[in-house]
């Protein structure tokens, strides 16, 4: 990284915090939500995968709006967080949480796919044996659908290092608190003589995503040829 200056190897290094921290909390509810989309059925079921997929839909700059509305100092949700000292907007946590919201609904659905994708007959096979539930699923379910979490979260990392829209609506593009990287390529677009810089932080964009689409592809690959025991 010493072809990149201070200013955008900060930018970098606050995009990997960020898309860390956005992978890491996301992945919890993305496996509920992926669990009860691929098994359960309860009323509601198609608002939740709507509300799900709905940053997908939605203009990155409208989710960031709502999280400004709902997040923000002065929101119903925010206000309540604000007392115990948990601050997101204008915060290098509201970026993670931005990136998060963004890269949820493809986090959920590489899991989904996976779950979708196991041999329901091995569960009862391991419930007939006198295994709970919760026991069937650590032992049987969660070792097969692991290379689809994996892919679902290497995805999810790439989409929040990526994020643009939501995060300078909800955070604003302030250097060494929320100027993550395209954030950074976009200022250094805005001034004469960035280009340079903003060549740099492309370069390095690109090599983040072509690894993480390589990734995920050779580890769905290994989830197909693992559930079909070959």
């Amino acid at each position: 990284m010493e072809w990149l200056g201070p200013e955008e190897w900060q930018a970098v290094r606050l995009s990997l915090r960020v898309s860390f921290w956005a992978t890491l909390a996301g992945l919890p509810p993305a496996l509920l939500a992926a669990y009860a989309l691929a098994r359960w059925r309860f009323p509601g079921k198609q608002l939740l995968n709507g509300l799900v997929h709905l940053p997908l839909i939605l203009p990155p700059v409208v989710t960031g709006y709502l999280l400004l509305l709902t997040f923000g100092t002065r929101g119903p949700v925010g206000a309540m967080l604000q007392e115990i000292g948990l601050v997101f907007a204008f915060r290098w946590t509201g970026a993670a949480l931005a990136a998060g919201v963004m890269a949820f609904p493809l986090v959920v659905r590489a899991i989904r796919l996976s779950l979708e994708a196991v041999d329901p007959k091995l569960e009862q096979a391991a419930a007939t044996l006198g295994a709970s539930r919760p026991w069937v699923f650590v032992t049987v379910t969660l070792p097969l659908i692991l290379p689809g979490i994996i892919a679902g979260a290497v995805l999810g990392f790439a989409k929040a290092m990526g994020e643009f829209g939501a995060t300078i609506t909800f955070v604003s593009n302030i250097p060494g608190q929320t100027q993550t990287l395209p954030s950074a390529i976009y200022a250094f677009l805005q001034v004469p003589g960035g280009e340079s810089a903003a060549l740099r932080l492309v370069a390095v964009s690109v090599a983040v995503a072509m690894s993480a689409l390589l990734l995920s592809e050779w580890l769905a690959r290994r989830a197909q040829k693992r559930v079909a025991g070959t």
